[in-house]
């Protein structure tokens, strides 16, 4: 009875998988989805598969980019919207990973593990994101505005109104409560610069 049932929730599950290809279909953010597949699919080496079938192996696979996909859909029209909201139960994206419905997200965003995370910022292109980290308001003065290339490593956290240029690497564990210049790197409670530029340096943030 038990290995019925679980093969039944596996043929549900795979189902539900090509179901989720409906709101790909009517969404206006298919150029932002798109985007997206063709970045994780270089990052994870899924080949030269067609976009479809890698979207499909993405949905099936990885859940945390089925939040970022979810997120993409809740940002298009209504018709896209109400064909995910039957349909999102089938396959649930990561239960620890929260992105806030207000983010501004750019093309490309890399979810790495990605559990335990929250994400309440605005973000440009190409950004990679790990597990455990946290990004968002420390109070009512604003959230983080994250460039282009930005990479947050295990554990790190960007708190407040802060802006983190392009090319910025968040070291793990890390503590970010002030701007961080462009081409930098960052380690450290609170963070401090030790590369800028590719340059070894030891420098405060301002």
């Amino acid at each position: 009875m038990k290995t019925w049932l679980r093969e039944s929730w596996q043929r549900l599950q795979r189902w539900g998988c090509l179901l989720l290809l409906i709101p790909y279909g009517l969404t206006t953010e298919r150029p932002l989805i798109q985007a997206d597949i063709q970045r994780w699919a270089e990052l994870l080496n899924y080949g030269t598969a067609p976009l479809v079938r890698q979207l499909l192996q993405l949905l099936s696979q990885m859940p945390e980019f089925r939040n970022l996909y979810y997120h993409r859909l809740s940002q298009g029209n209504l018709l896209a919207r109400v064909s995910l909201w039957g349909l999102r139960p089938l396959y649930p994206g990561c239960g620890t990973l929260f992105i806030d419905q207000s983010c501004t997200i750019g093309p490309g965003l890399f979810l790495q593990h990605a559990f335990s995370t929250i994400i309440m910022a605005d973000i440009g292109e190409n950004c990679w994101i790990n597990q455990q980290v946290t990004i968002g308001y420390r109070d009512r003065t604003g959230r983080p505005h994250l460039g282009n290339g930005v990479r947050i490593t295990a554990g790190a956290k960007v708190i407040g109104n802060v802006s983190l240029g392009d090319n910025v690497t968040v070291g793990a564990n890390a503590v970010v409560v002030k701007n961080v210049p462009a081409d930098c790197v960052v380690v450290g409670v609170p963070a401090h610069i030790i590369r800028r530029e590719g340059r070894k340096v030891q420098e405060e943030l301002v």
